[in-house]
């Protein structure tokens, strides 16, 4: 993986503290933290800013973000954040090729976990 290409989402956050506790039970660490501004990675490519934003959103079920992580160990992940998880029984083989579940951030922001299926 080339450092000098590559893409890193910018999430709004009403709460950082939670957003950082919640990114954390995925895999993430701060790696950089400017008050307002937190810089996350997993160390092996997942990358993410937390851009603080009061009020933001005003309803949590209006929030339109979403992340896509890729994964090797999809159910590993699944074991951190199981009671989180939005659909039952899931992560599962999805029509579209993924092996996936979905969870949303204190913010609102759909984070879907998977892997390409072989």
């Amino acid at each position: 993986m080339s450092e000098a290409h590559r893409v890193v989402a910018i999430l709004p956050s009403d709460d950082l503290d939670a957003s950082e506790r919640f990114y954390a039970r995925l895999g993430f660490a701060v790696v950089s933290d400017h008050g307002h501004y937190r810089i996350l990675a997993d160390g092996r490519g997942w990358h993410l800013h937390l851009n603080r934003m009061p009020g933001w959103p005003r309803n949590v079920e209006d929030n339109p973000f979403g992340l896509y992580l890729y994964v090797e160990d999809v159910d590993a992940i699944a074991d951190r954040v199981r009671e989180l998880i939005i659909a039952p029984g899931t992560p599962h083989a999805r029509p579209w090729g993924t092996y996936e579940f979905a969870v949303s951030d204190p913010s609102g922001t759909l984070v879907r976990v998977g892997r390409v299926l072989e």
